[in-house]
């Protein structure tokens, strides 16, 4: 007989990342078990060591996959293909992958965990709106500048409290297996528009610069991102920022039966902790 859910064990890959830790906190508030799939993890993971794999899946029932750095990067859908089969083999009962929308690497990682042999269910997402607050853009916004290669193109932000409810709505409740919930927000905006919704609510001024690929994969290097990584970056920039992704999806209705939620309540809720404040550079007392 199958244990019930809420006596298994659920790995959660990234589990310290944006999306991955608030998944572990909502598990968690269930009292359910739960295993942080990180380097600094007990057992640890690291997707760049198969040798971590087996010894973080033993006696887990579902993973939530989230490929580092990101599933649209080259090399991605090798690993969770592997790391998919070794899932099965191990007794795991469901995958719920996380992908990005429109990169053919990460369509490459949905069909791995497919094919798996497992129960699966795939969350595509788009731009996860936390960029602005909790990576590199945060630096950039409380600096006063963001500079990026996408032009004017429109992107239906994700918020990750959206993914989040989403992956443990199919990871503890019947019904979300060989599904695929395209997850994004409520409405289109550019880049633009979010970063004046940012200033506006801040009251402060933040330009955003557009800039070419060179200067973007030029900036980063400077940052110190190592030059392969700052092209890979830029590159699934390219891919994903050319209008493919313009476009609103229902993931959250289907999955939740609610609408997701809106970019202005993201922007309010973050502007009141103070995340965006500029640093302020020390001085002689």
């Amino acid at each position: 007989m199958n244990k019930p859910v809420e006596d298994q064990l659920t790995l959660v890959l990234a589990g310290t990342g944006k999306t991955g830790r608030r998944i572990v906190s909502r598990l968690q508030a269930r009292g359910l078990p739960v295993r942080i799939g990180s380097r600094k993890g007990e057992p640890p993971f690291d997707w760049r060591d198969q040798a971590t794999w087996a010894p973080a899946l033993r006696g887990v029932r579902s993973v939530y996959v989230a490929y580092i750095p990101d599933a649209a990067f080259p090399g991605a859908a090798a690993a969770v293909r592997s790391f998919s089969s070794l899932a099965a083999r191990n007794g795991v009962q469901h995958l719920v992958l996380v992908a990005d929308r429109g990169a053919a690497e990460a369509v490459r990682c949905e069909r791995a965990v497919q094919e798996s042999g497992t129960a699966w269910t795939v969350i595509r997402t788009g731009f996860i709106t936390q960029n602005f607050s909790e990576d590199v853009l945060a630096g950039a916004i409380r600096a006063g500048s963001v500079a990026l290669p996408v032009g004017g193109v429109t992107e239906p932000f994700t918020d990750a409290e959206d993914i989040a409810d989403v992956a443990v709505a199919a990871l503890t409740e019947p019904g979300h297996t060989s599904r695929t919930y395209d997850v994004t927000g409520p409405r289109l905006m550019t880049f633009a528009d979010a970063v004046e919704e940012i200033a506006n609510e801040t009251s402060r001024k933040i330009d955003y610069v557009p800039v070419t690929t060179e200067q973007f994969i030029a900036t980063l290097i400077d940052l110190g991102t190592p030059a392969p990584f700052a092209a890979q970056l830029a590159d699934l920039m390219a891919e994903v920022f050319d209008g493919r992704r313009s476009h609103l999806a229902d993931g959250v209705q289907q999955a939740l039966g609610r609408e997701p939620r809106d970019f202005t309540d993201y922007v309010r809720e973050t502007a009141a902790t103070g995340a965006w404040n500029p640093v302020q550079a020390a001085t002689d007392g």
